[in-house]
């Protein structure tokens, strides 16, 4: 159950936070860019994950002189994550490659939506009028954006997207139960070992020779994005989820910056309209989780007369 921070605390990870959602919105940029140079995605899959490896492992030897954190009991889970969470990224940078970078970005910030509706239907989770309404909030948002049949907005691209938020949002119920036997640190660490090897066995089909530039693209795509997951799980040592969360919506500006800065593009009137609507359901549902949170938190107080 998560524990109000000390504000230093709060700070500190609120600080970290917004670092991790700029290196993760550089690293979606990058993801573009390299895509427009021919570079396959399933190629930029692989050394994302690759060379996130020896950073991980550095970063774990740094911390703890020890790289006893990796073992585990669940080899099984972790496949099952991998796979699932490969098919996220899949969509969450198929996104990127196929939209404007603030569209893809938008069609993201999904995730909590989905993540409300899989809970009802998969834990059983009883969802009132308060993140009913965030849903619907979300979705109106989603259609404004996307005004199917209009041709704004390619309709591919808004499903890849779609479809990444949604696999993400699965992924987040098996990171909650891995969560409770799994360091961060080995849940991903184990994401990268496995899904590494699995994007090598496409390669030979995809791969192009590399220039110099495409080259040091790939290596910063896969350093930037290492330091952002490092950064988003460091963030959840100072301060809890719903206190940080928030930040993550601090990635549309930088969407929208690259867009302009380096591809020329800035969002369609009727991203103005719609994307406050999504943004503000995945609000609205931060909320509520921490208002239901803390009101479970009092109840087993008062039960225990503690």
């Amino acid at each position: 159950m998560d524990q109000p921070a000390p504000p230093n605390r709060t700070l500190k990870a609120l600080l970290i936070r917004i670092g991790a959602i700029a290196a993760l919105a550089t690293m979606g940029a990058l993801i573009k860019y390299t895509a427009d140079q021919g570079v396959h995605l399933l190629e930029i899959l692989f050394w994302r994950q690759a060379l996130s490896l020896p950073i991980l492992l550095g970063w774990i030897w740094l911390a703890t002189r020890s790289f006893q954190v990796l073992a585990t009991n669940r080899p099984g889970a972790h496949v099952k994550r991998a796979v699932v969470g490969l098919l996220g990224m899949f969509g969450n940078f198929g996104g990127v490659v196929l939209l404007p970078l603030a569209e893809a970005t938008t069609m993201a910030f999904t995730t909590p939506i989905w993540a409300v509706i899989l809970s009802m239907i998969f834990l059983k989770d009883e969802v009132g009028i308060w993140r009913w309404s965030a849903v619907a909030l979300g979705f109106a948002g989603v259609l404004i954006i996307a005004q199917p049949g209009s041709g704004t907005i390619p309709l591919f691209g808004a499903t890849v997207a779609l479809s990444g938020a949604f696999i993400v949002a699965v992924v987040s119920l098996q990171l909650a139960d891995l969560g409770k036997t799994e360091s961060p640190q080995t849940i991903v660490f184990y994401f990268a070992l496995i899904t590494a090897p699995i994007c090598v066995l496409g390669l030979p089909f995809v791969s192009t020779a590399l220039t110099s530039q495409t080259m040091l693209l790939l290596l910063a795509i896969g350093v930037i994005g290492t330091i952002g997951q490092l950064l988003l799980t460091a963030s959840l040592r100072y301060g809890n989820v719903a206190s940080v969360i928030v930040m993550d919506y601090s990635s549309l500006f930088w969407a929208t910056l690259y867009g302009w800065f380096i591809f020329g593009a800035l969002p369609g009137a009727w991203t103005w309209v719609g994307a406050p609507l999504v943004v503000a359901a995945g609000l609205l549902i931060t909320w509520r989780e921490h208002v239901l949170a803390r009101r479970e938190l009092a109840d087993q107080r008062q039960a225990t007369g503690t």
